[in-house]
């Protein structure tokens, strides 16, 4: 007869069996082995994520609050219809599917003076007992479904002026009108802007222009975030003035998708 394979002696106990063997185990550790493989494995949570309470444990504190928790009010254009100002965060998100991005407004060091673009801009104040940072950051959040909003916020970290932007462009949500009136299409899904409009912040000008399906977004790299959480596609651009201050450009494209809902915007 064959003699029976020996099983090697382990002098130090294991928590992750993953790296050991299979011939080396005995039967016990065989089984746990392959519960350990069928178990899920659980996302680990970024650390600003882990200490967010759901939006079920959500206790409103205005009128408007409780009337959205009770279910009285289910859609949020019935409150953008009525003028009625969001005054919580949590109503934005108990109401839509949203999703958030950074805006790239600031600059890190490089040689020369040249840097990569980064979400944080940092500024120094002078003071007597030295320099003072403070750090500002630019969100924008929609659901890709005609609402969006956009918010700014500063703070003396990073990650608290982050929270401060999103949380005030879910305050500033606001409704974008949709259409097919490209030139050369003729297709029935809403993916551009109903007509040529203009907005306008500071010394920049942003007109949109409607584009037929499968254009694209024909727009600077920062305002295809805006675009593409607004939900629209396809669209021209031109634009005017001092671009290269970010925050203006985002706010004079907010002014555009603005207008859509005012019909006596349009430009022909």
């Amino acid at each position: 007869m064959a003699k029976p394979k020996e099983i090697a002696k382990i002098e130090e106990p294991l928590d992750d069996f993953a790296e050991v063997p299979e011939e080396v185990l005995d039967v016990a550790d065989l089984k746990e082995l392959e519960e350990m493989k069928k178990a899920p494995v659980e996302e680990k949570k970024k650390p600003w994520e882990r200490d967010k309470k759901p939006v079920e444990a959500w206790e409103p504190k205005t009128k408007l609050g409780e009337e959205v928790k009770s279910g009285k009010i289910k859609d949020i254009d019935e409150i953008l219809k009525s003028n009625r100002k969001i005054l919580e965060a949590e109503i934005s998100d108990y109401l839509l599917p949203l999703k958030s991005d950074l805006i790239s407004i600031g600059q890190s060091k490089g040689k020369f003076g040249g840097g990569k673009r980064r979400a944080w801009r940092q500024t120094q104040r002078k003071t007597e007992e030295g320099n003072v940072p403070t750090f500002s950051a630019m969100a924008v959040v929609g659901d890709e479904n005609g609402h969006v909003g956009y918010g700014y916020g500063n703070s003396m970290e990073t990650l608290p002026a982050r929270d401060k932007s999103l949380r005030k462009a879910k305050l500033n949500i606001i409704k974008v009108q949709r259409g097919c009136s490209g030139f050369d299409c003729d297709c029935k899904e809403m993916h551009t802007v109903p007509f040529k409009v203009t907005g306008k912040s500071g010394s920049v000008k942003i007109t949109l222009i409607p584009a037929p399906q499968g254009t694209g977004l024909v727009v600077a790299s920062e305002l295809k975030k805006v675009l593409k959480l607004a939900g629209i596609k396809d669209v021209y651009s031109k634009s005017f003035g001092k671009v290269r201050t970010t925050f203006n450009t985002i706010k004079a494209c907010f002014d555009a998708l603005e207008k859509t809902n005012k019909p006596e915007e349009k430009e022909w």
